[in-house]
């Protein structure tokens, strides 16, 4: 029986890396995203198939998980990998936009499809969560806070599903050079510690392959989060500093 894999945010960048990765070793992949034209030309790329949906509109979610469990009663893995930047603080920009699409787009996704997800048990979820999950940047604050609500959600589906036979694993990454979200504005010395989304790709299906659970990568990444845990106030009154971004 083939593997059915589900892959949201897919049309470009880690979304699109993970597709063509978990096509090569024999999965077919159903791509879910806004842009029409990318995903039809990976879909072709890789012989699978599309569904047009912002994970942001549950009632979008909904028809798309309606449309696609028409044609695949079991799902073998869902990858919860949509999600936008917001490089605002909670000052101005737009938080709504980014918690619909970043957490509640990962929470309707995962309820439409769970039932063919218990169908195919052993089944596996991915959440691409991100560093910022566990760190919170003032420039970005609206984007931490989308990413720690679906840490939350990804720790505790895990627990949660586990039994049920679905896996949850909760991949942190840190920076990531892709189309939606360029690194640029990161200071020189800053950008070596930056990856290409293949490497998140691969580290994605090795977490499926090998029972993962929750990682950080690069790992040593991690250190973010145990610096803000341990050490929350001296870690915002640096930030807090006149010139810092």
């Amino acid at each position: 029986m083939q593997r059915i894999a589900v892959v949201t945010g897919a049309s470009s960048g880690i979304g699109a890396e993970i597709s063509r990765l978990l096509a090569r070793r024999g999965w077919y992949c159903v791509l879910l995203a806004r842009r029409e034209d990318r995903l039809r030309a990976l879909a072709e790329e890789i012989r699978g198939e599309y569904e047009l949906c912002d994970v942001g509109d549950r009632e979008a979610v909904d028809r798309a998980a309606v449309r696609i469990l028409e044609r695949h009663s079991s799902i073998h893995l869902l990858v919860n990998n949509a999600g936008i930047p917001a490089r605002s603080t909670f000052l101005e920009g737009d938080p709504e936009t980014v918690m619909r699409t970043n957490y509640f787009g990962g929470i309707w996704c995962l309820r439409a499809f769970l039932p063919a997800l218990e169908a195919a048990a052993p089944s596996d979820v991915v959440n691409v969560v991100s560093v910022a999950g566990v760190v919170a940047f003032p420039p970005s604050g609206p984007y931490s806070a989308s990413k720690h609500a679906q840490l939350a959600f990804s720790r505790a589906t895990a627990a949660q599903l586990r039994s049920r036979g679905v896996r949850v694993h909760t991949v942190k990454p840190g920076f990531v050079e892709t189309e939606g979200f360029p690194q640029g504005w990161l200071p020189r010395p800053m950008r070596r510690f930056v990856i290409g989304p293949e490497k998140i790709a691969e580290h994605v299906v090795a977490s499926v392959e090998h029972g993962r659970g929750e990682t950080t990568v690069p790992r040593y990444y991690a250190i973010g989060g145990v610096l803000q845990a341990l050490l929350p106030n001296v870690l915002a009154r640096v930030l807090g500093r006149p010139g810092k971004p």
